[in-house]
């Protein structure tokens, strides 16, 4: 095995550094030995960390602190299992250790699902506050749950239902033993604003009920709605953190205070506290959406942001987390840097070198998936087997990419906008009405997918679009051998996608021209609706006769480059 001697790099205006080739791939797995990824590159050490500390799709941080372990909980709207949270301890890098939602969405449409959870510490254990939103119509039907855990690794309690009043739950844990309950409240009547502002009530923690009168403490901020709610009490001061602005280019994160809990609020004098809408050129748009937390005396916010590839263009990473150093002047919070816009890289209290390279691989050795592969409002169950042929994964044909309901999918989040993702599978299929592949995805209406299926009885590789619903082809009818393994890949770089394949792993031929991949974005697809995540990498297979054929996958490698 050899790694290339010469690696050039290039920076990218995006915000990071790719590796280029010189004949040979650089920093590429082995051709014939796909266990193995080289991650020598991709590491800085450096009194200072780049933004985003999470990349790719990681949006909603809700922070939390345990004496020097830090933790951040995001969103995961439909796709399963619910609610990431990762640990840190240097705040540079941030690795998952628990998906602690098991909750199934199936039939939710997308960007429903489980919405911005809100993480606290108090009495012994973890507490996380989540919103089930069932519809997306005006009105949402939004389910707010607790459910709690000794470890952050353990064994969570069912979900709780709370209430159903709005959407992005928190619970404020007082110093005099009260628990507070926060939500912001929604507002389906025509005409109205629906956001309505942000209500809190008392919670019981021996019924978990909540008691007394809902009271709303605090309403829109002259920059649109209200949400996103958390309290941090400090120097008898209550600091209460909202997101404002909407989750696009307007996005903002707001602070106010009270001495009473119950408000009145009053808004800082130096608002809003983050945002980057009048900052176009900012390589972090979209911030927002705050949650504090302190290290070594120091203070800082985690929040929102997005890397649109041009000038407020599209984010195929979707919402990531980024990290703010703030100061304290005059009883209020400000940023490090003096003003309200978002720094790229910030320093930080504590020695570091940060892990800016996401590459990873698994060869289905185990008898579980990595934890970062993830599948769409539920578990694949039965349609997915790591023993019926042991050192392969087996994906029994399940419904179209299309479906609400159970698909044989699993996939990994695109971490960079240059990377390159392999697979090899071997399948019979019988008819086109069962495929599969290699699958870029941001949601059931949006993905592209090159796979193996079957023409009058030859097998055949195509490339399937689907663009807002619509399905068009953009390769069909690549005959290939039959009985033998077909190896997959895909590139992105940047704006762009291309798929590949191969039939012995070293010869590889391109499946069609360059495609666009900055199409998987929330930007590209909200104007036929708002949507709220990232893209995926995966790998898929479909049935649609019977549920009988079924794709074994020899490993999957995703590489930043």
């Amino acid at each position: 095995m050899s790694v290339p001697t010469k690696l050039i790099l290039k920076q990218d205006a995006f915000g990071g550094f790719f590796a280029t080739r010189t004949g040979k791939e650089a920093h590429r797995y082995i051709i014939r030995e796909w266990k193995y990824v080289d991650y020598h590159k991709g590491w800085q050490n450096s009194m200072k960390i780049k933004n985003p500390i999470i990349p790719g799709f990681s949006p909603d941080a809700g922070a939390c602190q345990v004496g020097e372990d830090y933790y951040i909980a995001t969103s995961t709207f439909e796709w399963w299992p619910g609610i990431c949270i990762y640990h840190s301890r240097d705040l540079a890098n941030w690795d998952p250790v628990s998906r602690p939602v098991t909750m199934t969405f199936y039939g939710v449409e997308s960007s429903g699902g489980l919405w911005a959870p809100h993480l606290s510490w108090a009495d012994g254990k973890f507490w996380l506050a989540i919103t089930g939103v069932y519809t997306r119509t005006g009105f949402k039907d939004t389910l707010n749950y607790l459910t709690v855990c000794e470890t952050i690794d353990g064994n969570w309690t069912e979900p709780i239902y709370i209430n159903s009043s709005g959407f992005d739950p928190a619970l404020f844990h007082d110093d005099d033993g009260r628990k507070y309950f926060l939500n912001m409240l929604w507002d389906y009547r025509p005409g109205h604003a629906g956001f309505a502002g942000i209500v809190m009530r008392e919670l019981d923690p021996a019924t978990m009920k909540l008691t007394g009168e809902q009271k709303k403490i605090f309403e829109v901020t002259g920059l649109g709605v209200a949400e996103g709610p958390q309290i941090l009490k400090k120097d008898g001061w209550y600091y209460l953190l909202t997101a404002a602005g909407g989750t696009g280019y307007k996005h903002a994160a707001v602070a106010a205070r009270s001495q009473s809990v119950w408000g009145p609020y009053e808004i800082s004098p130096h608002h809003p506290l983050l945002t980057s809408a009048p900052y176009p050129d900012n390589p972090l748009q979209k911030a927002g959406h705050a949650s504090f937390i302190h290290k070594n005396g120091d203070w800082y916010i985690t929040h929102i942001c997005a890397r649109p590839l041009t000038m407020r263009g599209n984010c195929p990473l979707g919402r990531e987390t980024a990290l703010q150093k703030i100061t304290w002047m005059d009883g209020w919070p400000r940023l490090d840097n003096g003003g309200n816009e978002p720094s790229l890289e910030v320093e930080i209290s504590a020695d570091a070198i940060q892990k800016t390279n996401h590459s990873k691989c698994t060869d289905f050795d185990d008898k579980e998936l990595p934890d970062w592969f993830q599948t769409l409002r539920g578990p694949v169950g039965d349609a997915m087997t790591l023993t019926e042929r042991p050192g392969r994964l087996r994906l029994y044909g399940r419904e179209s990419l299309a479906s609400l309901h159970r698909q044989a999918l699993v996939a990994a989040r695109w971490q960079s906008v240059h990377f390159r993702a392999e697979t090899a599978l071997e399948f019979i299929p019988k008819s086109f009405r069962q495929t599969a592949g290699l699958v870029c995805i941001y949601n059931t209406e949006n993905w592209m997918y090159a796979h193996l299926t079957g023409e009058k009885d030859t097998p055949v590789l195509n490339v399937l679009i689907c663009d807002n619903k619509k399905l068009t082809y953009a390769v069909e009818g690549v005959t290939v051998p039959s009985g033998i393994p077909l190896y997959l890949a895909v590139e992105v770089h940047r704006e762009t996608l291309r798929f590949f394949y191969s039939t012995n792993s070293t010869e590889w031929q391109p499946l069609g021209g360059k495609l666009p991949a900055e199409h998987l974005s929330d930007d590209y697809i909200e104007k036929n609706g708002l949507v709220f995540t990232g893209a995926f990498v995966g790998i898929c297979c479909q049935d649609l006769d019977d549920r009988t054929v079924f794709a074994d996958f020899d490993f999957f490698a995703y590489q930043e480059m």
